[in-house]
């Protein structure tokens, strides 16, 4: 899979150049084992080990029909507004459903180009050639790109270098491949968090499995930067008292985590607490704001880059004047957000660091200063990940729960058998094992994450168990050969409308009926390679008939009516209003009337017959306490097609 190149083209460059153009900024970057390992494999020849470059690179007539269709799908996989819409011919071909070979030539090169970051467009004369070219392009056109992108490559690692020694960052990395230290030492460490995990019954410790996977990152990493790294990210925050223990015997002075595990150790959720690193058993703990940093992820994409930093330094400003002498962690995906921003995130970046620097009371630290403040003792810590400081995206779910006994099903087949076998055998089988208990396998099992590739990530967790057993020379068990993850698509969390609908808006369900071939959207399903704090709302109802649009949320409703405002947005009317759910009806500018009724249901309905577009995009915005803390939906605006007679969805 191509991800990880993609990414170094877009954005492990960009995120620290975009900060380093601005004197005085400072961060931490968390650089993992595997993105280490895998972007040195773009350094010499980027077609031996990736799949997708390896058939990128070929003439489109050696392309059999699977490979074809793989290709383009791929091809197709990009974020359509902000990556793929730029580019006037990358959006002609998205849509056609079948492309000729100059055509499939043409599709394949402005992927490429929509993944190169701002620093790439900037800089190189060969992105900016093929990007003004549009269309047309050659054998030689790929080739030359792809050897300007094999270089950039190879230079990151030597710019984050340069960086720390320059004082400006702080790298920091996560155990060797991504694993929850967590449940590899004790798998009742996810029961503790959530009682009502389910786990595998002859679950075991995998103790020293953990020690490799640390002792393997700090080796990798001191190879690559020249000296050991003092901090870690535990994979997806994930922390206990064990692995703490563990990391600290490995001679890790830091860890971070997320602000749930502080408050649930404390027993408490004083957001004072939060602004201040911990001493636990010797251990520099910080724990991450995750407002603020959901803020950046997941909200801002919708707003101007003015708009966005302006409203991060009002929220900082609300911390400094409710806390004295505040240290605020912000801790967020440094890679996948940005592809819902504009220009790569660069104009939010420029503006946020712009504003920054312009503050008094104000500077940014990286963790090496940080360690050097004074810390508060923390006397309990409790287990727990940054998702609801739980680990039930990794372990709970049947498909998940099955992953794991697999690899404990391999690992008991492995010690009967490992006496006979030599040195080198043990070690690739230990190579394998440390892969398959990756965190990522576990993301994609289950119904709470979706990706069109999760056959292909099941294929790939189940072939590193095949592998151990082709090396140990005996067959492996038939349930490992078994697909764990059922089919999916995006029906599992977005229903389209069937029919019209005409319910009664009263906030209750007054017969099973009215919703009949409504739209249905189920919030609790929408994320993806990122993760946010799940919402208050979790499915939304939504159908028209020939006078209104009706919306209905399920939802915590009592607890969303009565702290509550509900801002609604549409395009292309301009509308963007708020209302109190104690208002039955609300006029929308000038033009919408909209019924609202808070019962057992959140239920609405907004009169079209005013409207003369042929199209609506509606979004929402949940806000408490002036703080936006739920966008609706989760995957974008909603487009409500007013003139859908459903005709496609009759039959006789």
């Amino acid at each position: 899979m191509p991800w990880v190149f993609l990414h170094g083209i877009k954005d492990y460059y960009d995120m620290a150049w975009m900060m380093a153009r601005h004197e005085g900024i400072k961060a931490t970057f968390n650089i993992t084992a595997p993105l280490i390992e895998q972007l040195k494999l773009y350094y010499e020849n980027p077609f031996v080990f990736d799949k997708f470059l390896s058939l990128w690179i070929c003439e489109p007539d050696l392309l059999d029909e699977q490979n074809r269709a793989w290709m383009i799908k791929l091809c197709k996989s990009t974020q359509f507004d902000t990556m793929v819409k730029p580019f006037q011919r990358y959006a002609q071909l998205y849509m056609q459903e079948h492309l000729n070979n100059s055509e499939l030539v043409d599709l394949q090169v402005l992927f490429i180009l929509s993944w190169c970051g701002v620093y790439l467009r900037e800089n190189s004369s060969v992105v900016k050639q093929m990007i003004k070219k549009q269309r047309d392009y050659t054998a030689q056109d790929k080739s030359e790109l792809m050897e300007e992108l094999r270089v950039f490559v190879s230079k990151i690692f030597e710019y984050y270098k340069k960086l720390h020694n320059d004082g400006v960052i702080t790298i920091s990395t996560t155990p060797l491949n991504h694993p929850i230290l967590p449940l590899l030492l004790d798998m009742n460490n996810a029961i503790d968090a959530n009682p009502n995990t389910n786990i595998p019954k002859k679950h075991i410790s995998l103790r020293d499995d953990a020690l490799k996977q640390v002792q393997q990152a700090q080796k990798l990493f001191e190879d690559t930067f020249g000296f050991l790294p003092d901090g870690f990210w535990p994979a997806e925050g994930g922390v206990d008292e064990k692995s703490v223990a563990l990391l600290k015997e490995c001679g890790v002075k830091w860890i971070a985590t997320d602000e749930e595990i502080l408050f649930r150790s404390l027993n408490t959720h004083e957001r004072g607490n939060l602004y201040m690193p911990y001493d636990y058993n010797s251990m520099c703990m910080v724990f991450r704001d995750h407002y603020l940093s959901d803020l950046i992820g997941f909200r801002y994409r919708d707003k101007t880059a003015a708009e966005a930093s302006q409203n991060f330094i009002e929220e900082l400003t609300k911390i400094k004047d409710n806390n004295t002498n505040s240290t605020v962690f912000v801790v967020l995906d440094g890679e996948n957000a940005w592809e819902f921003f504009q220009n790569n995130g660069y104009d939010f970046f420029d503006a946020l660091y712009s504003g920054l620097k312009n503050l008094s009371w104000c500077k940014t630290l990286n963790m090496d200063e940080v360690y050097e403040l004074p810390k508060k003792e923390l006397p309990h810590l409790v287990a727990g990940s940054w998702i609801n400081g739980e680990f039930n995206t990794w372990v709970g779910h049947s498909e998940k729960t099955r992953a794991w006994e697999l690899i404990y099903l391999t690992k008991r087949d492995y010690e009967h058998h490992k006496e006979r076998l030599d040195e080198t055998t043990r070690q690739k089988i230990s190579e394998h094992f440390l892969a398959a208990e990756c965190s990522d396998w576990f993301w994609w099992y289950g119904d709470d994450h979706y990706t069109e590739f999760g056959s292909e990530f099941d294929k790939l967790f189940r072939n590193h168990l095949v592998a151990i057993y082709d090396l140990m020379g005996i067959a492996p068990s038939a349930d490992i050969l078994i697909p764990i993850i059922k089919d999916k698509s995006v029906l599992d969390f977005w229903l389209k409308p069937q029919s019209d609908i005409s319910p009664n808006i009263n906030g209750q369900r007054d017969s099973f009926f009215e919703w009949i071939g409504a739209g249905v959207i189920d919030e609790s399903k929408i994320f993806s390679t990122m993760d946010r704090q799940r919402g208050i709302v979790q499915k939304i109802y939504y159908g028209q008939d020939d006078e209104k649009i009706y919306l209905s949320f399920e939802a915590k409703t009592k607890k969303l009516c009565k702290n509550h405002l509900l801002e609604i947005i549409i395009e292309p009317l301009g509308i963007k209003q708020r209302i109190d759910f104690k208002k039955r009806e609300v006029l929308l500018g000038d033009c919408c009337r909209v019924e609202i009724v808070c019962g057992n249901w959140l239920e609405m309905s907004i009169d079209k017959t005013d409207i003369k577009y042929d199209e609506l995009f509606l979004r929402f915005e949940i806000i408490k306490d002036d703080r936006v803390i739920e966008i609706l939906p989760g995957f974008g605006e909603l487009k409500i097609d007013l003139g859908n007679d459903y005709a496609q969805n009759w039959f006789v």
